[in-house]
């Protein structure tokens, strides 16, 4: 196998659901993240932020979205937030997987139903 036959094989994108087939889409996105930053971004951008399964990956979060909230994402980032544990706060932050989900302009997504 050639370089360029390696860079190749590397590139072609996975498409299949990883989680999904495991657990229900109610498992795959735990909860929204409502803090101020993100409320301005649902308003200006039309961008959602959930919690999501550590093991999820954008094919899952895609289809739990559609299922779940019956609207279909433009695009979706996914971001690992690293664990924050701190000495002199009893406050431990553990690691999770957020996802970011832009939406379509003529979509939106009632979190306070």
């Amino acid at each position: 196998m050639t370089f360029k036959q390696i860079l190749q094989a590397r590139a072609k994108k996975n498409i299949t659901p990883k989680v999904i087939k495991q657990v229900s889409p109610y498992g795959v996105i735990l909860w929204p993240i409502v803090t101020e930053k993100t409320h301005k971004q649902q308003e200006s951008a039309n961008k959602y932020s959930f919690k999501v399964h550590l093991d999820a990956n954008k094919n899952d979060v895609k289809q739990a979205i559609e299922f779940l909230y019956k609207v279909h994402p433009e695009a979706i980032n996914i971001v690992n937030v690293v664990y924050k544990g701190r000495n002199q706060r009893k406050v431990v932050r553990k690691a999770y997987k957020k996802a970011i989900v832009t939406l379509w302009k003529k979509e939106k997504i009632e979190l306070w139903a």
